[in-house]
């Protein structure tokens, strides 16, 4: 019987750039998984962070091509939409690069302020503030722009103008947010958020002209779907183009559009993909649109999430149980949960790579994956997956099976509730950052333990909230040995001394 290596093979253009088998073991980025289960053990989210910057390297090179094909003279920026993944982690790795940043949530805003209190970030840092806005969230918007960051409001609403009037910056760039039409499949015909494309022209003339404070700079063009080669795309895209030149004819002020709704990754190994074909065309259309209309092409900027984050991210978890139900459905057990911990897999039916990480010599069978939760719906299967699931046969009571699920490094810590009360209470699992130091070389860290039942008791008000728990215990005990050990030491250097 052919063994799993040789039905990925032949199935797949395989090995790839970023994935590859040696000693029958799986390496993601030229990481040795097994490695890092042995040390860590499963379940475990994985974050590889120099794939963070080889996307956004990667990015600013297909602009930069585009621009130069096309002779185009704007400019172009890069934003990080922090919704994706709030971590710290990721938006040091990110700003390492000297992008800029989009925030949807007031929440942000004190996010805002811690990187920039550790340097992080300056004031000459573009901060996009997105979404629909209550008070609190113009409230610290206003407090950015009165200490002169380069804050820009997108206005979700026609009131939204009122929360700056008092403001004491000397200038307001502003940005208005076009609602655009949804999807010709989708539940509702226009988009709930944004300005409607008859009321902007309105807004501009009583609101922006003549107010002496406002400066409308910025157009922002969001598609829930993300840039996507389809007719659909392009007609929302020339159709806010043309409404950038009409607006622009009348406001000199106005230079810049923010194109929202990212460019897809690789969630199969069917994936394809011309990134450089889809920028090229991005930037030929809206030259020859601006052409058109005898008006300056406008400054380019975009705000990719899942884009920048989520190829690196991976999932790892441990086949605990093989059972055969009907004498046909066959279940690998997982020590996780789909819902709880990739919950777009079951929310969305969001098909993810899902490769075996070891025995890839064992022969192969069909399979079901179960998670732990009582939910019937907790499974992964052909349902939510781009073919039928092939894993290693393997003796459970002399080998052990991992699986990993990979580019899940958007949303899903966000979506699932990171560090609060799942389903089932399953645990969050344990989360591990690995990175490369200057001279390439691996390094591993664990950024969080898995969630354990002190955490959840408190959430639940089982226990006083102000209580240590038992790992807090546990931490101030051995540092309180360490201690204890270092002093002989001390008082040794003293009499030495």
């Amino acid at each position: 019987m052919k063994s799993y290596n040789d039905l990925i093979e032949q199935t797949f253009e395989f090995p790839t750039l970023e994935f590859k088998v040696e000693n029958n073991n799986l390496l993601f980025n030229n990481v040795p998984l097994m490695d890092i289960i042995k040390q860590y053990g499963t379940p475990l989210k994985l974050t590889y962070l120099p794939k963070i910057t080889e996307h956004i390297e990667h990015a600013r090179l297909l602009f930069k091509n585009a621009m130069k094909r096309y002779n185009y003279k704007g400019t172009y920026t890069y934003c990080y939409c922090t919704k994706s993944s709030h971590f710290r982690f990721v938006l040091e790795e990110a700003l390492k690069n000297k992008i800029h940043l989009e925030t949807s949530s007031a929440f942000d805003i004190p996010l805002i302020r811690e990187l920039y209190k550790d340097e992080k970030i300056d004031k000459s840092t573009f901060i996009i503030c997105n979404g629909y806005k209550r008070p609190l969230y113009t409230q610290y918007i206003g407090e950015l722009l009165n200490e002169g960051f380069n804050v820009v409001p997108v206005l979700d609403n026609l009131k939204e103008i009122e929360a700056y009037q008092d403001v004491t910056a000397e200038t307001v760039n502003l940005g208005i947010r076009i609602a655009t039409d949804e999807e010709p499949n989708f539940a509702f015909y226009t988009s709930r958020l944004g300005i409607r494309y008859s009321d902007i022209n309105e807004l501009y003339r009583s609101k922006i002209q003549n107010s002496g404070k406002f400066k409308l700079k910025m157009l922002h063009f969001f598609i829930n779907t993300g840039i996507k080669d389809s007719a659909y795309y392009w007609s929302e895209l020339s159709r806010f183009m043309y409404k950038y030149c009409e607006l622009r004819k009348i406001c000199p002020d106005l230079d810049s559009i923010d194109i929202g709704g990212g460019m897809p990754i690789q969630t199969s190994f069917q994936f394809t993909y011309d990134y450089q074909a889809m920028v090229d065309q991005i930037v030929e259309s809206i030259q020859w649109i601006c052409n058109k209309n005898n008006v300056p092409v406008p400054h380019i900027f975009t705000e990719f999430g899942s884009y920048t984050v989520g190829e690196s991210g991976a999932v790892i978890y441990k086949v605990i149980d093989q059972k055969l139900q009907n004498d046909k459905e066959l279940w690998y057990m997982i020590d996780g949960s789909f819902i709880t911990q990739l919950p777009d897999s079951w929310g969305l039916g969001q098909k993810y790579i899902m490769l075996a990480v070891n025995n890839w010599d064992n022969p192969y069978q069909k399979v079901n994956l179960g998670g732990l939760t009582c939910d019937s719906h907790d499974f992964y299967n052909t349902e939510a997956h781009s073919a039928d699931l092939y894993l290693p046969i393997f003796e459970q009571d002399t080998e052990d099976q991992y699986i990993g699920f990979f580019h899940t490094g958007a949303y899903q810590e966000s979506l699932g509730g990171y560090g609060g009360i799942q389903h089932c209470l399953i645990p969050a699992p344990q989360h591990v950052i690995v990175d490369r130091d200057s001279e390439g070389k691996l390094t591993t860290r664990l950024f969080a333990a898995e969630q354990d039942s002190d955490v959840m008791l408190k959430i639940l008000g089982y226990t006083n909230p102000t209580a240590p728990n038992t790992r807090e215990i546990e931490a101030a005990k051995a540092a309180e040995q360490e201690q204890e050990e270092q002093q002989p030491v001390e008082e040794l250097e003293k009499q030495e001394n």
